[in-house]
């Protein structure tokens, strides 16, 4: 049985929209696309291909999904550590809309979220990994479906944008399992999921 690990890029004040291009998610008006491009170094590609080195399955949103195979299909390379798995694997996009997904090995998931992912992670061997997917990212966190959380942490406040943890967010208690920091201040931080949060206090005891 497979793990979902959700893989996300987000800046100092948690926003993660449209961090890989102008053009990705302009919705509500964003016009700060592509705020990640400039903190790419080797640090970050090699974490990256490590993830990938992983994988068993990709499970995206259609968003992410149509941005990926508009790109990815094109990389025909099948040594690069990136295009060789996204080009090869299985690939799941949810969608109660898209009929005919033209991308080679896509399946298209319409049904109960929940039941349709952890029949996925039932039947994959290796990680099943979602990458971007914002609206469906909040979703499978919502449905505590989310094993293994790898968080980059960007060194740029942007003021307005969606965030990945927004208000009315699943209370979940994470274990950190290791991390780094990129040359150009990147902070990847990996966790794994560890139940619900526990609570206490700093107050000082009442003397008796």
């Amino acid at each position: 049985m497979g793990k979902l690990s959700l893989t996300s890029f987000v800046t100092l004040d948690g926003v993660h929209q449209a961090p890989g291009g102008p053009e990705e998610d302009r919705r509500d008006g964003f016009e700060h696309g592509g705020w990640s491009v400039p903190y790419g170094d080797e640090d970050f590609g090699r974490f990256i291909d490590g993830v990938f080195g992983r994988v068993g399955a990709f499970l995206l949103g259609r968003r992410t999904y149509e941005i990926f195979a508009a790109y990815w299909p094109k990389v025909t390379d099948p040594a690069d550590p990136v295009a060789g798995k996204l080009n090869s694997l299985p690939k799941y996009v949810v969608s109660t809309t898209l009929t005919d997904p033209g991308w080679n090995g896509t399946s298209v998931l319409s049904g109960d979220l929940a039941k349709e992912v952890t029949a996925l992670k039932e039947r994959t061997d290796g990680e099943v990994q979602v990458h971007g997917s914002a609206d469906l990212a909040q979703s499978l966190l919502a449905l505590d479906l989310v094993d293994t959380l790898h968080l980059l942490t960007f060194p740029v406040v942007l003021g307005t944008g969606r965030r990945l943890f927004a208000e009315g967010a699943l209370p979940t208690a994470f274990r950190h399992a290791g991390g780094s920091i990129t040359s150009t201040g990147v902070s990847i931080q990996t966790y794994e999921r560890a139940g619900r949060p526990e609570y206490g206090s700093y107050a000082l005891p009442e003397n008796t």
